[in-house]
């Protein structure tokens, strides 16, 4: 019996088959979400271990796309995160990804958590409707899945927060997840999974929409998946008669060479920095 799932969930292969038509199935895309899927115990103790990334050397985003806070691989992990996350990573669940997505290609974890790992999003921020970047820089293989577990206890709908999944053509948001905690959100990444968390978060000051994500690779993948050939990075896309997008936040010269600093220098030595500002 795993820890880490759910009295319900303990036989992943079967689950896997019994939801595989579903998965495959969904519109606008291969996606799939869960309420309670993991032991709520455990992922309380995720819970409390979850640092405050806006005042750690974390990686922060402040711009029209996206306003977010992302951690550093395993740096800011407790050992109750650690443990967990290595086990998405491992043989039971990628077997369970493997069945439920239907993937034929073997899909991998990625032990770097590369963009993924601890995300954390405070009131105002967002993440603008985008496709994911498509090659991991170092293992250079074709990114195929993505994994969020939300970790939102209380969340209310007011807050907003939405996971939101969108049709090719940027004209319909097609499937809306509320981030609540224990909830796990499984799709299949392409250059046309439109996705995001497009509009301000509406939560209180003291609140901050919790997640954690993983990525997972393979070793080529189908041409009707592809875009185009070439490496590429997030793709943001507009939300067609959306003046939303349009006005969107713009940072100053000022925050953008702050953030840019922040994201390349050793904490130590931007704290430095920040004395002398």
């Amino acid at each position: 019996m795993s820890r880490y799932l759910n009295k319900g969930n303990q036989d992943l292969i079967t689950l896997a088959k019994k939801h595989q038509a579903a998965y495959v199935s969904a519109n606008p895309f291969p996606s799939i979400s869960f309420d309670d899927f993991f032991d709520p115990d455990l992922l309380s103790k995720i819970l409390e271990e979850f640092p405050d990334l806006s005042k750690k050397d974390s990686i922060s985003f402040k711009d029209q796309k996206q306003i977010k806070f992302a951690g550093k691989g395993e740096s800011y992990f407790g050992e109750e995160t650690k443990s967990f996350m290595h086990f998405l990573n491992s043989e039971p669940f990628l077997n369970f990804l493997q069945i439920l997505t239907g993937i034929e290609e073997p899909l991998t974890g990625d032990p770097y958590f590369f963009g993924g790992g601890q995300h954390e999003i405070k009131r105002g921020g967002l993440l603008k409707v985008h496709a994911d970047f498509n090659k991991h820089p170092q293992l250079k293989l074709d990114r195929r899945i993505n994994v969020l577990v939300y970790l939102n206890k209380d969340w209310k709908e007011e807050y907003g927060g939405n996971f939101e999944l969108w049709d090719r053509n940027m004209e319909k948001c097609e499937k809306k997840i509320l981030p609540i905690f224990n909830k796990l959100a499984i799709f299949s990444t392409t250059d046309f999974s439109y996705h995001g968390h497009p509009d301000a978060l509406n939560c209180p000051e003291d609140r901050s929409r919790k997640s954690l994500a993983l990525y997972y690779y393979s070793n080529g993948r189908p041409a009707s998946e592809i875009n185009q050939n070439a490496k590429h990075n997030t793709l943001f896309q507009e939300r067609k008669n959306n003046d939303v997008d349009k006005n969107a936040f713009k940072p100053t010269k000022r925050e953008k060479i702050k953030t840019m600093l922040k994201n390349i220098t050793p904490p130590i030595l931007y704290q430095k920095i920040k004395k002398v500002e």
